[in-house]
């Protein structure tokens, strides 16, 4: 039975001790993938839905950027990074959903798949924020890690 990494042996909550971890180069991709609806897809305007509130696909990214950062201020456990590269992108799958790619990377001693994990998060939620004045049939569907690099295991989904 594998242990959790963030439990000590007085079963107590714990950081990760990485010091005599490799530092090597680390990445993660995660998707959130996302229900819109036809109804906010017909305001599409070329490549970016436009609210009162501004564009919305724009604002995500930044969001999600912001909460990449913030990561280790969100989720007690995780080491603040030095991060050498975030990457957003929306793309549509179809008339009534879209799929947000937060790509991270960094050289380090630990994985960066919770920093992707919240850009993804945080991008989809802020589309929802953006958008539930339209409408309120949203859905966050789905989101995972699809790829992950520099550490014990490798993973591609």
């Amino acid at each position: 039975m594998n242990k959790f990494s963030h439990i000590g042996k007085d079963n107590k909550p714990k950081m990760v001790n990485v010091i005599d971890k490799s530092i090597t180069k680390r990445r993660a991709v995660a998707q959130a993938i996302m229900f819109l609806g036809k109804e906010i897809v017909n305001l599409l305007n070329g490549t970016e839905i436009h609210t009162k509130k501004g564009p919305v696909f724009q604002t995500a990214i930044i969001a999600g950027v912001q909460a990449v950062k913030k990561t280790a201020d969100l989720i007690p456990m995780c080491h603040p990074l030095p991060l050498d590269g975030i990457d957003i992108d929306i793309q549509f799958l179809d008339e009534e959903a879209i799929r947000i790619l937060c790509t991270v990377e960094m050289e380090g001693k630990t994985g960066v798949e919770m920093e992707a994990l919240t850009g993804a998060s945080v991008a989809a939620l802020t589309v929802y924020d953006m958008c539930k004045a339209i409408s309120q049939d949203m859905i966050v569907k789905e989101i995972c890690v699809i790829e992950k690099t520099g550490g014990k295991s490798d993973i591609k989904k």
